[in-house]
């Protein structure tokens, strides 16, 4: 096992009606920021919960957080936060908003460009501290200190990470998750399993626990998940599906393991210049990458086919492809299509995808840093 350190800051207020237990969380005077999406929030009344949960405190809001949030979009929450001197946020929504509550937060304080934060890694001081409301499980992200940000003019999706700002409270009550689209739903369930796969398909450093941990996470989801969209108010499933989504990225299974995040690199660019939902992404690319890569990640794919997929194929080749179909089939089955052709998009675009991970250094992904463009552009023709 590696060596690693690990701690995670965020408060979990898990289950029906923790969202009352916000007002006791918020700094003394606190002057909030309440950052939202597109109003769904108002429809399902949760918005309404919420203003409420916030109690005496001074809110400013800010709505119109896109799903992979848009960093024009974000700059402007900078400004109402810093026009109103905002000192915590509170981000009600799906990984997205909580992403972009990431960014506000580093970014109020930040003296130059905040892109800057993105693209060449700018340290940061004084962010504003955060809660999150979780709306949509998929990303993680109401406990991990990760930040994905989108950029339309410049074609870019770009990334950053710090625990300085991890959520310092997240409330996941189930039932918030009741008026979700299937669409979501699909979406998340297919996210909240690759981010296993990226932590867990890769070599082995002797972490058995470690590899029990993931494998239980990818059980579950494959379990509950297609419960989810057949009983879209069944408490019990959506609270296994929320708790898996949030465990498979708050940085547990991660420690003392390799890690390889091919896919979510390969991915973004797909979001970058096709606008596709990052789950579909992922869904797209991971299929074609474990094939490409399966003589380096052969020991895992066996493991995972054996233990999660129940497959006792002797013959390894073959064993392997059909972890590898387990896995698509997986994401079909979730309603989550995996071929770039699925989504009108053809081979002549793969230059272009390409030619964008080269601009913004993605040369050598993987676990072992052996995806070279090479590499991306083939897995890119099996997605095709």
């Amino acid at each position: 096992m590696l060596n690693f350190t690990f701690k995670n800051q965020t408060e979990v207020l898990f289950g029906k009606g923790q969202l009352s237990e916000v007002a006791s969380r918020l700094p003394h005077n606190a002057k909030v920021l309440f950052l939202y999406g597109g109003g769904s929030i108002k429809k399902n009344g949760i918005y309404d919960k919420t203003v409420e949960a916030l109690g005496d405190a001074e809110v400013v809001e800010f709505h119109g957080v896109e799903p992979n949030p848009e960093f024009s979009t974000l700059m402007k929450a900078v400004e109402v936060a810093r026009d109103n001197k905002v000192n915590f946020i509170l981000a009600v929504g799906g990984g997205s908003v909580i992403d972009g509550a990431k960014f506000v937060a580093a970014a109020v304080n930040f003296a130059g460009d905040p892109w800057d934060i993105l693209i060449k890694e700018a340290p940061f001081e004084n962010p504003l501290p955060i809660g999150a409301v979780l709306t949509l499980p998929a990303t993680g992200s109401e406990s991990n200190g990760n930040s994905v940000v989108n950029r339309k003019e410049t074609s870019q999706k770009r990334a950053f990470s710090s625990e300085s700002v991890q959520p310092v409270f997240a409330v996941l009550d189930p039932e918030f998750t009741y008026s979700l689209p299937m669409r979501q739903v699909s979406n998340g369930v297919v996210d909240a399993f690759v981010h296993v796969i990226e932590q867990y398909l890769t070599y082995s450093v002797n972490a058995p626990l470690q590899d029990r941990f993931a494998e239980g996470i990818l059980q579950t989801l494959i379990e509950e998940g297609p419960k989810s969209l057949a009983t879209p108010t069944d408490y019990d499933v959506r609270a296994n599906v929320m708790w898996s989504a949030t465990m498979a990225l708050n940085g547990l299974i991660g420690k003392g393991v390799p890690q390889d995040w091919g896919t979510h690199m390969i991915g973004h660019e797909l979001t970058a210049l096709h606008g596709l939902d990052h789950a579909v992404t992922l869904a797209i690319v991971l299929p074609s990458l474990m094939y490409v890569q399966r003589d380096s990640k052969k020991e895992k794919i066996l493991q995972l086919g054996e233990r999660v997929f129940n497959i006792s194929e002797h013959n390894e080749e073959k064993a392997i492809d059909l972890t590898i179909k387990a896995v698509q089939d997986f994401f079909e089955t979730m309603q989550v299509k995996t071929r770039l052709s699925d989504y009108d998009i053809d081979k002549t675009a793969i230059d272009g995808l390409v030619d964008n991970l080269e601009r913004n250094g993605l040369t050598a992904l993987g676990e072992h840093g052996d995806i070279d463009l090479v590499k991306a552009r083939e897995i890119l023709t099996l997605a095709a």
